[in-house]
């Protein structure tokens, strides 16, 4: 058996753009031959897949799962809208989904565990649909909400196909009533959340950071007025609260009735389901929010490829 060298490990990463360990396993498995561990990695789909992981990834889809008390979001990115009509890739979205279920959310969990019916983890089962596909594509990121008496309701935007879709809704209701009921009003309220898109659920969650450069800006607008300080205290008074009524969840105008408020319609829930109901938690993801795209003109990249200016 050949010794493994730290060098012979950078030489091959350098060469075929594979991860450190991956490198490694590749040596150890062709004996320190070095042609055979790089075609060890293409056959394995390794190489290719480390040349593509530095292409952005921003579009792709966001996956949900429910089971009774519990329910799961993921959102899985690749370069091109096309990929999301691959049913390959809307099989593994799925499949990731429901294992989200099993690890309440944790990524690094969800990489770690078998993919079903392969003899691979989903990380591995990832790294193979890169090769297969001829895409980058990553497990950005996922989350989970429970309830100990309720449910935990979802609602997909822009279904692609059941649980899979652009934009991805949980919301988890906390009740000994009706569960039908609940699971009705849990749904709407996230439908509510997909399209108001509130970034905190009470007034107490909201970023303390985030409310005092607000505050600031309409300090100063307010003092730009010329009014007494105790006229502007007033104005940032009122500021703030439609501010509040913007961002947290039980303080926005409910999109079925915007004379109620989230909060009331919740509460006023609880004489029909046959018992009190507490709104608890909500996970929104927007497929692909927060990531830098690439900015791109297509006329000149087609002429690049063709050959002419």
């Amino acid at each position: 058996m050949a010794q493994i060298t730290a060098q012979m490990v950078k030489d091959l990463r350098e060469k075929t753009g594979a991860g450190m360990m991956d490198c490694k396993t590749a040596l150890a498995q062709t004996d320190g031959d070095m042609e055979a561990a790089i075609d060890w990695l293409r056959k394995k789909g390794l190489s290719q897949a480390a040349k593509k992981s530095s292409r952005v990834a921003a579009e792709g889809l966001v996956g949900v799962a429910t089971l009774g008390n519990v329910g799961a979001a993921v959102e899985i990115n690749a370069e091109t809208d096309f990929v999301a009509r691959n049913v390959l890739f809307q099989d593994f979205v799925e499949s990731a989904s429901k294992i989200a279920l099993e690890v309440k959310g944790d990524v690094e969990a969800l990489k770690g565990k078998p993919h079903p019916g392969e003899s691979r983890t989903v990380s591995e089962q990832l790294t193979h649909l890169i090769a297969t596909i001829g895409e980058n594509m990553a497990i950005r990121r996922a989350a989970a909400l429970a309830v100990d008496k309720g449910v935990v309701a979802s609602y997909i935007h822009t279904a692609i196909r059941p649980g899979l879709g652009k934009i991805g809704v949980l919301v988890a209701l906390e009740s000994a009533g009706d569960t039908g009921k609940l699971a009705e009003l849990g749904k709407q309220i996230a439908m509510h959340v997909a399209a108001a898109n509130p970034q905190a659920l009470s007034i107490a969650e909201v970023d303390p950071a985030v409310l005092a450069r607000e505050q600031a800006i309409y300090r100063e607008k307010a003092a730009a007025s010329g009014k007494p300080a105790d006229i502007i205290e007033k104005m940032v008074a009122g500021s703030t609260r439609k501010f509040y009524e913007e961002v947290v969840l039980l303080e926005q105008a409910y999109i079925m009735d915007d004379k109620s408020k989230v909060g009331q319609v919740v509460e006023k829930a609880g004489k029909d389901i046959g018992a009190p109901v507490k709104l608890v938690g909500f996970i929104r993801f927007g497929l692909g929010e927060g990531i830098q795209k690439e900015a791109t003109d297509f006329a000149a990249e087609v002429a690049s490829v063709a050959g002419t200016k």
